[in-house]
């Protein structure tokens, strides 16, 4: 019987820190954004205080809104900006979910692209060999239901946007099998946070009516303890996590019935 050899990566194979540079600068950037507090810019509160003035420019800029929405969106996946929920929400809120849907979808498939690019690029195929024969054959699978597999990653929210960026990055898988199961994956969530963003604007003027009702007749050290606060939490409900699971569930199916196939047939 023939022993399984795994071959040595080669020194164009074996990731150097000249060519991971720019994953790691880019990885970088939301270590910083922890660090100094600015993940604290995306929430909604900060969306309700400049939603008047967004949605007056906006209005007024319609098509030029709308682009500079989808690029924002890609630079926040490619950099790995703790930003998804609350960019997907305003693009349903300020364009209807209808239009915020669909370039949400864009500009996230763009920016997972870029940075699934980018880390494949930096790593090379030697990491997983180096990683041993365990991650070889971890690879392998990966790659032959590839397109299943990161389906299934994309429709359940409990794995990090941009960890499903980086993992096929080194797994190898196909360029064009990552673009197309992320942009069909990404579009229920999408389209449901989008649609929910599209009925915020009630809980925003609602916050915001709370939040001058407090401020009234209260002197300056008086109105310091009064807040406007939006909560996400009524965004996300039992219903929309299990509906999303029942889909993952779903796009495993073809796997499953795959194995078992191949272990009817041993």
């Amino acid at each position: 019987m023939a022993a399984n050899i795994v071959t040595a990566p080669t020194a164009q194979d074996r990731p150097t820190l000249q060519r991971m540079l720019p994953l790691l600068a880019l990885l970088a950037v939301p270590v910083l954004c922890y660090a100094t507090g600015a993940y604290r810019l995306f929430s909604l509160e900060v969306l309700a205080w400049y939603y008047a003035s967004l949605k007056g420019w906006i209005g007024t800029h319609y098509l030029l809104a709308i682009l500079g929405y989808i690029a924002v969106y890609a630079a926040s996946t490619a950099l790995s900006l703790p930003a998804g929920l609350v960019v997907t929400v305003a693009g349903g809120l300020f364009f209807g979910w209808a239009v915020g849907g669909p370039a949400t979808v864009i500009g996230a498939t763009v920016g997972a692209t870029a940075l699934f690019q980018v880390a494949k690029t930096s790593l090379g195929a030697g990491l997983v060999k180096q990683a041993g024969p365990w991650a070889e054959k971890l690879g392998e699978g990966f790659r032959k239901d590839a397109f299943n597999y990161l389906l299934f990653l994309r429709l359940v929210p409990a794995f990090p946007f941009w960890l499903v960026n980086l993992a096929p990055a080194m797994l190898g898988v196909p360029f064009w099998t990552f673009v197309t199961a992320t942009f069909i994956g990404i579009i229920p969530g999408t389209l449901t946070f989008s649609y929910l963003g599209a009925g915020l604007e009630s809980v925003i003027q609602a916050a915001t009516a709370s939040y001058q009702a407090c401020l009234a007749g209260k002197s300056a050290a008086e109105a310091a303890a009064c807040h406007l606060s939006v909560d996400a939490g009524k965004l996300v409900t039992p219903q929309i996590l299990t509906a999303f699971c029942a889909l993952a569930a779903v796009s495993l199916l073809p796997v499953v019935i795959k194995r078992l196939a191949k272990g009817g047939a041993a």
